[in-house]
């Protein structure tokens, strides 16, 4: 199937967003499979387009702060963060560690808000507005557990397994590995990973989820293993999900998360 000119224009934005100081128009092109040609005319119109800077006459590409702008006007618009933003601030100080709030978005997870719990010491504060890794991540797992094992490993299978060396050394390697941290998950009402996302750190996450509705996000906290022990874990979870349930009540304000599809 041949790849339209939106596609491959969403795929250049998609990439450079990886690299903040930019990449020469050689590396796009390579990382993308484009021909050169063909990846400068689509640079040049998001240059014109102001979604892409170039930094000096044939110098590398970056893009813009605009992107961001409209990411960020949608998520004020759509009341989310304004709604959850206390519930956030609430878990991170009651827990002592990173709370993040994670959006579903078609087959997607996104985070889109935090707050820092962390007085001192370690801090675990890893980059926002990136799309989650769902076998590895226990955003992943808490959401997924709330599918059937069929609708949530194929949603598994076609984003990809993490691979160990991009991940901790307890990062499942299988759907049937996977399928076990989801059935943990829900006998425990909330998913707990420990040397999964990252060496030495922890995190759990439980769903927001309106009865009868599908997840329509997750709530996590993450830190440390020195601190964030599969104990304090344990210990932590029923406040967990009782502020995933605050935020499930009250999120029908937000036009992002108050139109959820009858769970299946």
């Amino acid at each position: 199937m041949t790849t339209s000119t939106l596609e491959r224009s969403l795929n250049i934005l998609e990439y450079l967003s990886r690299f903040p100081e930019g990449r020469s128009l050689a590396a796009v092109a390579a990382a993308l499979q484009l021909p050169a040609s063909a990846c400068h005319r689509l640079l040049t119109e998001l240059v014109r387009c102001n979604y892409v800077k170039q930094e000096r006459d044939y110098g590398d590409y970056a893009l813009t702060t605009k992107l961001a702008a409209v990411g960020l006007s949608y998520l004020s618009n759509a009341g989310i963060v304004d709604i959850a933003q206390p519930l956030i601030d609430r878990a991170a100080q009651l827990s002592g560690e990173l709370a993040r709030l994670a959006v579903v978005d078609g087959e997607r997870l996104t985070f889109v808000a935090k707050a820092q719990g962390a007085r001192g010491g370690l801090r675990y504060d890893p980059d926002m507005g990136l799309d989650v890794r769902l076998s590895c991540s226990a955003a992943g797992h808490a959401w997924l557990a709330t599918l059937p094992d069929a609708q949530a490993l194929a949603i598994v299978e076609r984003q990809g397994l993490g691979r160990p060396e991009d991940f901790g050394p307890r990062a499942p390697t299988s759907l049937r590995a996977v399928k076990k941290y989801l059935a943990d998950a829900r006998e425990r009402g909330f998913s707990v990973i420990v040397d999964v996302f990252a060496p030495g750190m922890a995190a759990m996450a439980a769903a927001v989820q309106r009865e009868g509705e599908a997840a329509q996000g997750v709530i996590t906290l993450a830190g440390p293993l020195l601190r964030l022990t599969e104990a304090r874990m344990l210990e932590l979870g029923p406040m967990l999900v009782e502020v995933a349930h605050e935020l499930a009540l009250s999120s029908s304000a937000s036009p992002m998360m108050g139109k959820t599809r009858r769970a299946s």
